[in-house]
């Protein structure tokens, strides 16, 4: 038997360096941006360099050394302590706080309630889609500001004094109070055994996460629906309940008490902070609505009569098989409305809730330093829209589909 020539065995090619040649549009492009950095930092430096000087000759003090000096005022609402004998950088922490406390409450709720009417405009009952179509078209049209100051109103001047606060028509002796002061509700007397409660109910979140997970992947393999809310509450409240019992079953609750002039003892939350978390979620919420709207009606419809031909109920197409695949098309849209709520946030200051905008005024006016005050509010809304888009966009990556 006769064999032809041995076939030399293929060579790899020879590895190409990197070269430098102004014909290859690589160098070029990696040229153009240097020279476009270069003239960015140089356009920076001179304005910079102008401002001071300029500050210089009219005798206006410059620098942050100011942050480290005694802030010389309060403020009406914060989450952590502060006085008037404490720096200004704190001043601004506790801005930061309350900002990020509004924010957060804000794109929660405006969340649950835009899911809510974004559905609500797909349902059987017509009387529920106009409604639901008639709330988007009148919140999302009204400038948020205006919103704020009506909300504003109506919890300081329709409401009544503390003397005759609202209380809930079910549960009148169980101590919430809505005034002009705000939210009155207690507050559980802090134990050692509330620490096992807390316990309790991280550990029933993880095994809520497992069952949902699991229920998950069944669906996936066997297309039989499990019941998702119940068992997991029910998980949760029972691993809850079973640290609240080991841990003595601590009860003790500071309720608040009426006064002749105000509500004393429990938690409230202030008419400010109900005013900006109210009209910044429910204003959002319209633009949320939208969102959701259009992604469940990106959705093939195929996939609706697919769900249905297994047997699955209209409420479980629409949790198992609709919105799944629609919040692949809502969560860009979403991360557009969760920055600008996180930007709005700063209107706070016309309706006197102590946000960061209106700490870094009373620091401008006290410290005479405009300029540097401007940088620290824009160094931090900067920050917080760029950690807000790399939690959406990390949250994205994770919902998209991955091809086998």
């Amino acid at each position: 038997m006769t064999t032809g020539p041995a076939t030399p065995p293929r060579q790899p090619p020879p590895s190409v360096g990197r070269r430098w040649r102004w014909r290859s549009q690589a160098t070029r492009g990696l040229l153009w941006q240097a020279a476009l950095v270069l003239v960015l930092a140089l356009i920076a430096w001179y304005l910079t360099h102008n401002t001071l000087e300029n500050m210089r000759a009219r005798g206006i003090q410059s620098g942050f050394d100011f942050l480290l000096q005694q802030a010389g005022f309060s403020i009406g609402e914060s989450i952590i302590d502060f006085n008037s004998a404490e720096p200004y950088w704190k001043a601004f922490l506790v801005g930061l706080g309350n900002t990020l406390r509004a924010s957060i409450a804000g794109i929660v709720l405006c969340t649950v309630i835009g899911t809510l009417i974004g559905i609500g405009q797909l349902a059987r009952s017509l009387l529920l889609r106009k409604l639901c179509k008639a709330y988007v078209e009148l919140f999302r049209n009204v400038p948020v500001l205006l919103q704020l100051l009506v909300w504003y109103l109506l919890l300081t001047d329709w409401l009544p004094d503390t003397t005759a606060a609202l209380r809930p028509l079910l549960f009148p002796d169980s101590g919430i109070y809505l005034s002009k002061n705000g939210l009155s509700y207690p507050l559980p007397v802090w134990e050692a055994g509330h620490l096992l409660t807390l316990i309790g109910c991280f550990a029933g979140l993880v095994l809520a996460w497992r069952y949902r997970r699991r229920a998950a992947r069944d669906f996936e393999q066997s297309a039989q629906a499990r019941a998702m809310f119940w068992p997991m509450l029910g998980l949760v409240a029972a691993s809850s309940l079973a640290g609240w019992m080991l841990g003595g079953m601590p009860s003790g609750l500071d309720i608040p008490q009426t006064g002749d002039m105000n509500l004393s003892g429990g938690g409230s939350l202030t008419p400010e902070f109900l005013a900006i978390t109210l009209g910044l979620s429910i204003y959002t919420a319209s633009f949320v609505a939208e969102a959701v709207r259009a992604g469940i009606q990106a959705v093939p419809h195929g996939q609706l009569e697919a769900s249905r031909s297994l047997g699955l109920s209209r409420e479980q197409a629409l949790r198992l098989v609709l919105l799944p695949q629609a919040l692949r098309v809502t969560i860009p849209p979403l991360t557009n409305q969760y920055l600008n709520l996180t930007k709005n946030s700063s209107l706070a200051v016309a309706i006197g809730y102590p946000d960061l905008v209106s700490v870094a005024n009373t620091t401008l006016n006290q410290s005479g330093r405009a300029v540097e005050c401007i940088v620290v509010i824009m160094v931090i809304y900067l920050v917080l829209s760029l950690a807000t888009a790399w939690l959406m966009n990390w949250y994205d990556r994770r919902a998209a589909i991955r091809e086998r």
